[in-house]
């Protein structure tokens, strides 16, 4: 028998959100449907009873899959089936990934399994941003451990409202959009993308979707009551030594607050040093023991806490940094522009011991990235491809396929800079950044290297844009606390926050926050991003050293395009039976063109490495669709002679006959007293047949007459 249970929360512009828990997939340990009109969700999540040996962190894994048939659709391919995840999904995946993690209790270590499936949707919603509250939900009904539960919501201003979870056509028009994820009291996760807004505004966005969000976590909370399911299940994932963590605390800690007093600015040499200290201790414990006494896991978690909390310390009390650098100081940045001459152009950004290798390469339409998502099917004329190989980190490991995380932080780079792309721009851009050494804010770096590599190519971008990283230490409710600019990688994985912000001078285009701490004051949000907002102004005015604007000018090498409107009747004599004609032009121009109808008209696109070519293509195609008009004059071409007069082609592809009365003012026996094929003459189009649209074409008209003897 089914023991169905709904919960409602109605938004406040006549929609409603309902979870529904008790009828689909009862075996799973939770699994919730949320519905919002016709979209629905399936969030399932399964733990395992016990952790594997050994483990000693959260196995979490967070699936998110967008099912074709949901709007009624075939995927495309050869096998119609949904196969490898969209970027989009991946992206959907991380969201509430990173807003979940931080929930579950630190000691428990058991594989967990949360899968989201859109089973319906109305093509104008937006359903990621449902995700986060349809996997909260799942857990909440579940038995599985869990601190509180979380939702997330997606912030837009639209024509200067604030609105919460806006459709598709809403979101074209907004100049603001933002994904929220919290708890009932605290902000987990912030994620967006911005039109040059100021960091108040962005503030007052997230105050707005915490709103929101307290009301669906509070709806949670009274489903996990009306289910019953409010004791979560008792687990025993570690096991623990009080005296040797104690020992272990009084033999090193000295030391490595010792060794992070040293400010060594190495990253390698510095976890050297880290690493002797426990290895001193080690070789001290293990005197005189078996090795079977001796249990390494228990020894490297507890150091591994000792340098947390030494670390920590010296930041708080010294305020000074692993490095050596002030709380609010930015790493050495050297940069340098046209490193690769092959590209179109490039850009080495180098901060600290991060450095990204960025190219960009520049194509036509036919470049054009194809999307074939469930909810959008098109193409994008700006993409950025974001790598991060093991050497980065001198890592010896092999390469294997493109990470989650690289697809993130390549998106994160993606938003910052793609609203800085001219509209009018009429190529398709590649931006791959290729991190080569890697010790904290790598995707920041792919920000600063895209820009310098565009201001390179010669695309004439708005504004240049930049990116921080800030970090933050803190005492519990930030009693004290400690704004990081630039953190390095140990800041961010001893830290309490990770929070990306890009953008121009005047404003910020896109940000990404991860908090990992309860109870952090909006004030210390404030200052983080107005300290942020200082450490992008002092990159700004170092990249401006290497290059302030952009070229004048595309690289020699780099395609040039040129485009024209013709009428919609004509884009198919300008492609001609089976392509015949666009073919020909290709081939003795040597330019690439590509025709396609917009807003019904016809746009070509006429790309090539050098003007010639383009010329050459451009004067057959404007050929092809000029309309011809009566009383023009023509130079035209003898194409061929008959009994009656001559065709003259007059325009590409269009010719006109030249009776024989019209060649001269005196009588003609034969054609050819005058005229033979291949003779370039001036003739005037005289009349256009209204039924079959030839043309009659006159030379006499042009003639002056001879006097009559």
């Amino acid at each position: 028998m089914m023991n169905v249970i709904e919960k409602t929360i109605e938004l406040g512009d006549g929609r409603s959100i309902t979870i529904e828990t008790g009828k689909l997939a009862k075996q799973a340990d939770g699994a919730v449907v949320v519905k919002m009109g016709k979209t629905m969700l399936l969030a399932t999540v399964v733990s395992a009873k016990s952790a594997k040996q050994d483990v000693d962190f959260l196995p979490l894994s967070v699936d998110y899959k967008e099912k074709f048939s949901a709007l009624g659709r075939f995927p495309g391919g050869f096998m119609k089936r949904e196969g490898r995840p969209s970027d989009y999904e991946i992206l959907v995946c991380r969201i509430v990934d990173r807003a979940l993690r931080p929930l579950f209790p630190s000691d428990y270590h058991a594989d967990t399994f949360v899968s989201i499936s859109l089973i319906s949707v109305d093509a104008n919603d937006m359903p990621d941003a449902l995700a986060g509250l349809a996997a909260s939900a799942a857990i909440a009904v579940s038995d599985i451990p869990f601190l509180e539960p979380i939702s997330e919501v997606r912030v837009a201003r639209v024509n200067g409202e604030f609105m919460i979870n806006p459709n598709r056509e809403q979101l074209e028009i907004s100049d603001m959009e933002i994904m929220v994820a919290a708890t009932k009291d605290n902000i987990m996760m912030v994620e967006g993308e911005m039109k040059e807004v100021s960091e108040a505004e962005m503030l007052e966005a997230i105050k707005i979707a915490h709103e929101a969000i307290k009301l669906q976590c509070q709806l949670q909370v009274e489903l996990a009551e009306a289910v019953g399911n409010t004791k979560k299940r008792e687990y025993c994932h570690e096991e623990s030594d009080e005296e040797l963590r104690q020992l272990i605390v009084d033999k090193t800690y000295a030391k490595v607050l010792e060794v992070a007093r040293l400010q060594n600015p190495n990253k390698h040499e510095r976890a050297a040093s880290f690493a002797a200290v426990k290895e001193e201790f080690v070789a001290e414990y293990s005197e005189g023991k078996e090795s079977s006494e001796i249990n390494m896991s228990l020894i490297g978690r507890y150091y591994h806490d000792v340098e947390k909390d030494a670390v920590r310390e010296m930041v708080l009390e010294d305020r000074v940094r692993l490095d050596g650098r002030k709380t609010d100081e930015i790493r050495p940045i050297w940069s340098e522009i046209d490193y690769l001459p092959g590209a179109h152009g490039s850009a080495v950004f180098t901060r600290g011991e991060t450095q990204s290798l960025t190219s960009v390469t520049l194509g036509t339409k036919l470049d054009e990235k194809m999307v074939d998502d469930v909810l959008f099917r098109g193409k994008e004329k700006f993409t950025l491809h974001y790598n991060f190989p093991p050497f980065s980190t001198g890592d010896a490991r092999p390469s294997r396929g493109i990470s989650r995380r690289e697809v993130g932080h390549g998106n994160l780079a993606h938003r910052a800079l793609k609203n800085m792309i001219p509209d009018e721009c009429p190529y398709a851009v590649r931006i791959v950044s290729d991190i080569l050494e890697s010790n904290g804010s790598s995707s920041m770096a792919t920000v600063c290297a895209g820009t310098l590599a565009l201001m390179d190519s010669g695309i004439q971008m708005k504004k240049a844009v930049t990116g921080i990283a800030m970090g933050l230490i803190s005492t519990e409710g930030a009693k004290k606390y400690a704004i990081l600019s630039d953190i390095l990688g140990d800041e961010d994985h001893l830290g309490d926050m990770d929070f990306k912000v890009t953008g121009t001078r005047d404003g910020i285009t896109a940000t990404q926050m991860d908090i990992k701490v309860d109870g952090l004051p909006y004030e210390v949000l404030e200052q983080a991003l107005m300290q942020a907002r200082a450490g992008r102004l002092h990159i700004l005015d170092k990249i401006s050293e290497t290059i302030a604007e952009p070229r004048e000018d595309l690289k020699p090498h780099a395609p040039r395009i040129v485009s024209i409107v013709i009428p919609k009747d004509m884009i198919g004599a300008v492609i001609g039976p089976g392509g015949k004609i666009i073919q020909e032009i290709q081939e003795t121009s040597g330019a690439v063109i590509v025709i396609e109808e917009v807003d019904g008209q016809g746009v070509v696109d006429i790309s090539a490495n050098n003007k010639e070519a383009i010329d050459i293509a451009l004067g057959r195609i404007k050929g092809i669709t000029a309309i011809p008009e009566v009383g023009t004059i023509y130079q035209g071409k003898v194409k061929s002679i008959v009994a009656f007069g001559a065709f003259v082609e007059v325009l590409p592809g269009k010719d006109g006959l030249l009776h024989i009365s019209e060649i001269e003012h005196r009588r003609l026996n034969t054609v050819d007293e005058v005229l033979k094929e291949g003779d370039v003459i001036d003739v005037q189009l005289i009349g256009i047949d209204p039924k079959t649209g030839k043309l009659k074409l006159s030379r006499k008209v042009l003639l002056p007459k001879e006097e009559k003897k």
